[in-house]
């Protein structure tokens, strides 16, 4: 490989050959400010925030896109860099609504910090200032683009998930973000994936915060309130209060939930191992009775919004099982409901997702096993750090506790469900048992596993082949899709996440800042922390869940899998969606 050698602040660095300015700062162990840059997806130097004087550059020149030369010498922090940097944040927040006090994003906005570190309190320029109304139409996210800079990261993840559904608006002072001809965003084909407040950098994006109802429903003495929280969550709920990436806090997690009142505090993993017996079950059905082929999964609700938007005619090929949300919420109202006897309008279901497209998805039609919603109100792993943070709270210091029995028993299996592939590995899990007559000892299917955004593997379980695909995002989704649609496809199995990475991944979780998200594997790091739990797990197969087989054993509230009243209560349907055309 070709090599580069320069200086960075007088430090020697050497670099390949078409390396750029910031790249060689990073490796010399110098960071440069920036706020429109992201790794791979949004480099095009359009914030100036990352200026740096350079030999044998004409003025400055923005490190993000500049390429390196050999025997070149850059400086990134000299009087003039930083006055140049000083005037582009001021020149930021003539235009920027600065009400940093009431923004969820105070203390991890990056304008915010970056200002602090150049001491910028008050812009120096004064003048017009565009004014914009909150466009608050999507169930999941608020565009607020008062707070706006500009740095176009959400276009650019929104292209990135091939949706892209927003983009610029209009010239000059009065450019904005937003949707085509300034439509909202509820009558765009967006999937509600919510990767777009995870990238920005201030608060024109967040996620509507549901918390208030929750707080309502917990001072509400004539309702049961029960939540349920996700695989992935546990995996990243520590980032808000300061614990490393990957860090797992069940145990916090679950006292933390108590303290706030719940009435009962269950685990999503229940619901996911009853995904999984319901999903193979029917796996199996359509390869016996030559059903539709590949079968697809169906838990991530922007996956299926995709689906339902971009490929209507192959809905048949998504599993009709609920979401493990879904499921569990249903069970709650139905079995628990009944096993307590509670009226099922007198329970209120939260979720605590990873995911802003869940608090689409609780709104889905036929999704209403005992004839009232089967789940009530969704919150992101954001939105439950706040309300912990408000309680007062000592995330920290709290003890481990267990979740409440029976349905928050769960296994290995289920745990996986946050990362990528691992909902195809929990069902070939449970498919080769079941395929073969006996208890396998194989439950690691490595192959299905890591980042990559589509992966393809060929299993023998008994005396079948399978072979099956794994997406995440939703670029590989319309990859894997079109080449369903147009035959060239040999898979049995196919599993979709609407996220890049995964649940873990997800467009509710902590927000890292940019220059974590461009240096650390922070998608690694969390499905360890789900991957390390399941190889510790004394249960790994969901079928052998006591909660799941109870149900269908000596409770006898299912007489068996797949069975009428499971499809009534378990199962679901898709509504093509016309996408929008302007």
């Amino acid at each position: 490989m070709d090599m580069v050698n320069l200086k960075i602040n007088g430090i020697p660095v050497s670099v390949p050959k078409g390396s750029t300015i910031l790249e060689a700062a990073r490796a010399a162990g110098v960071e440069i400010p920036t706020l429109c840059y992201m790794k791979d997806i949004n480099e095009i130097g359009a914030c100036r925030i990352c200026v740096v004087e350079a030999t044998g550059a004409r003025g400055l020149v923005t490190a993000c896109v500049f390429p390196v030369a050999e025997g070149m010498e850059v400086q990134t922090n000299s009087q003039k860099v930083r006055n140049a940097r000083r005037m582009t944040l001021e020149m930021i927040l003539s235009t920027h609504e600065k009400k940093c006090l009431s923004c969820v994003r105070s203390t991890n906005c990056e304008l915010q910090k970056l200002c602090l570190e150049y001491g910028v309190e008050e812009t120096a320029f004064e003048g017009y200032r565009p004014h914009y109304e909150k466009d608050t139409s999507a169930p999941h996210l608020i565009r607020d683009n008062n707070k706006c800079i500009l740095c176009r990261r959400c276009v650019a993840v929104c292209r990135e998930q091939y949706v892209g559904v927003i983009g610029p608006n209009n010239r000059g002072i009065d450019t904005n973000i937003g949707c085509a001809f300034n439509q909202p965003l509820n009558a765009t084909s967006c999937i509600s994936c919510g990767q777009c407040t995870a990238v920005c950098p201030t608060g024109a994006l967040v996620e509507k915060d549901d918390t208030d109802q929750v707080w309502a429903a917990l001072n509400d003495r004539t309702k049961h309130v029960i939540v349920q929280t996700a695989p992935a969550v546990r995996a990243t709920l520590g980032e808000a209060f300061g614990m490393p990436i990957g860090t797992n806090v069940e145990g916090k997690m679950v006292a933390a939930l108590r303290r706030l009142g719940f009435e009962r505090v269950f685990d999503t993993d229940f619901g996911a191992d009853l995904t999984i017996v319901e999903e193979a079950n029917e796996l199996v059905e359509r390869v016996k009775n030559n059903g539709t082929l590949p079968m697809i999964t169906s838990c991530s609700p922007g996956w299926v919004k995709f689906a339902e938007y971009y490929y209507p005619e192959l809905l048949p090929h998504l599993s009709s099982c609920k979401s493990p949300m879904q499921m569990t919420g249903a069970i709650i109202k139905t079995y628990y409901a009944e096993k307590m006897g509670w009226d099922p309008r007198d329970i209120v279901n939260v979720a605590v997702m990873p995911c802003t497209a869940k608090k689409f998805e609780i709104g889905r039609a036929d999704q209403s096993a005992a004839g009232v919603p089967d789940m009530d109100i969704a919150i992101t792993t954001r939105e439950l750090s706040r309300m912990i943070a408000r309680a007062g709270l000592r995330f920290a210091s709290l003890p481990d506790e267990e979740f409440d029995s029976p349905l928050g028993e769960d296994t290995g299996a289920a745990l996986i469900f946050g990362a990528t592939g691992g909902v195809m590995e929990a069902a070939l899990r449970t498919a080769n048992d079941w395929i073969s007559g006996k208890d396998c000892d194989k439950v690691d299917y490595t192959e299905v596993r890591g980042n990559a955004s589509i992966k393809e593997a060929l299993y023998t379980l008994g005396d079948l082949s399978i072979k099956v695909a794994v997406a995440s995002g939703a670029t590989a989704a319309k990859e894997v899709m079109d080449r369903i649609k147009n035959g060239t496809a040999d898979w049995t199995f196919v599993e979709i996440m609407g996220c890049p990475g995964g649940c873990i991944n997800g467009g509710g979780q902590p927000i890292q800042p940019q220059y974590i998200r461009d240096t650390v594997d922070v998608k690694s790091l969390r499905a360890k922390a789900l991957y390390d739990a399941d190889q510790a797990s004394v249960l790994r197969k969901s079928h052998l869940s006591p909660a799941v087989t109870a149900l269908y054993g000596h409770e006898k509230f299912f007489e068996a899998y797949g069975c009428h009243k499971a499809h009534e209560i378990l199962h679901t349907s898709y509504t093509p969606r016309k996408k929008y055309s302007f």
